[in-house]
C-alpha cells in the first residue's frame, strides 16, 4: 500500500495550480524548502516524477497530468466531509467560501457581509473576487462553496437560484446630458468603452448593442468599471454600467447617467453552487440574505 499523506496532496495541488514554488509555499503557509521536500518525498513514494523543473518554469509530467485530477477529487471529497458536519446545523456556521464577479463585488458585497455578520455571527466568510469562468472552475473543483454571478451559467452540475434583475444605464460625458438617448443603431456608431475580454458584463453589453466581439469598432477596453467611467469623464467615449454601480462609480467623474428606452438592457443576478453540495439548505438561506441586501441597496438609491 502506498503511504500518501493528505498534506502532501494539498502541497501537490498548490504547486500544480501555481507552477511556482514560492507562490505555492505562500498559499500553503509554509517555507519554500519545506514544500520542495514534501514534493520530493511524494515523488519518492510514488516512484515517479510529478513535475518537470527548469530554470524558468515548472510543468507537470505526463504522470503528473494524470495524477492531478484524481488529487483534486480526493481533496474535494475530504472538504465535503467538513461540509457534511456543517450541514447538520440548522443555520450557516463555520467557513463560507463565496465567489463574486467584479461587476458586483464592490457595490453589493459590503451589504451582504454586513447582513451575514449580524444574522450568523459564527460564520467565517472568505471572499474570492474574479471573473465568471474562473469562478465556475473553482466552484467545480470545490475551492469555493458558492458564487454570485450573472445568470444563466447553464452548467448541469450547478444549482442556479435567480435573486434579482438589474438594468444597465448609459454613462456619457456631463456635457451630453441634454442630448437624446441613443437607440441601438446610434450606440453602435459611438465609441463604446467595454471591459476587457473575460468579463461577462462585456458580452452582455455587446449583446444589447447587437454587436459581435469580432466586429470592427473604435474601442478602448478597461479592466474595471471605474476605469471605464473615468475615461468617459475625460471625453473619450461612452459606456454601460449596472445600476448598482452608479453611486460608487459616478461620484468623482464628470459624467451623466441616462436610462434607456425599451428595450432596456438588464441582467439577472443569482447564486450558484454544486448540486452535490451538502450545504444546499444553508446556501439557500445565504441566497435570501443576498436578495435582501440587494433590495436594501435599491431602496437606499431610490
Amino acid at each position: 500500500m502506498i503511504n500518501l499523506t493528505f498534506k502532501q496532496l494539498r502541497y501537490f495541488e498548490a504547486l500544480a495550480q501555481h507552477r511556482h514554488f514560492g507562490k505555492a509555499a505562500e498559499a500553503c503557509a509554509i517555507s519554500q524548502s519545506a514544500l520542495s521536500q514534501q514534493i520530493k518525498e511524494l515523488e519518492g513514494v510514488l516512484g515517479s516524477a510529478l513535475f518537470e523543473r527548469s530554470a524558468r518554469q515548472i510543468d507537470l509530467t505526463s504522470f503528473g497530468e494524470e495524477f492531478a485530477p484524481r488529487v483534486r477529487e480526493i481533496l474535494r471529497s475530504v472538504d465535503e466531509l467538513g461540509d457534511l458536519a456543517r450541514a447538520s446545523q440548522d443555520r450557516p456556521v463555520g467557513r463560507l467560501r463565496i465567489g463574486v464577479i467584479p461587476t458586483i463585488a464592490p457595490y453589493l458585497l459590503p451589504n451582504i457581509i454586513g447582513h451575514l455578520t449580524r444574522l450568523y455571527p459564527d460564520l467565517d466568510i472568505h471572499v474570492r473576487e474574479t471573473i465568471t469562468p474562473k469562478l465556475l472552475h473553482e466552484l467545480a473543483a470545490g475551492k469555493i462553496d458558492t458564487a454570485i454571478v450573472a445568470l444563466p451559467v447553464s452548467e448541469p452540475a450547478f444549482t442556479e437560484i435567480a435573486l434579482f434583475q438589474e438594468d444597465f444605464v448609459l454613462v456619457r460625458p456631463s456635457e451630453d446630458s441634454d442630448k437624446p438617448i441613443p437607440n441601438i443603431e446610434k450606440l453602435r456608431e459611438m465609441r463604446l468603452l467595454l471591459l476587457e475580454e473575460g468579463h461577462c458584463f462585456r458580452e452582455q453589453a455587446l449583446s444589447f448593442c447587437q454587436m459581435h466581439a469580432s466586429m470592427p469598432r473604435e474601442l478602448l477596453d478597461g479592466s474595471s468599471l471605474s476605469t471605464l467611467v473615468q475615461m468617459v469623464g475625460s471625453g473619450i467615449g461612452v459606456t454601460l454600467i449596472p445600476e448598482m454601480a452608479i453611486g460608487v462609480e459616478t461620484r468623482s467623474a464628470s459624467v451623466s447617467i441616462a436610462r434607456f428606452n425599451t428595450p432596456t438592457p438588464s441582467r439577472t443576478i443569482g447564486m450558484i453552487w454544486r448540486k452535490t453540495s451538502p450545504l444546499t439548505q444553508q446556501l439557500s438561506q445565504i441566497a435570501e440574505v443576498v436578495r435582501t441586501s440587494a433590495d436594501a441597496l435599491r431602496k437606499a438609491r431610490a
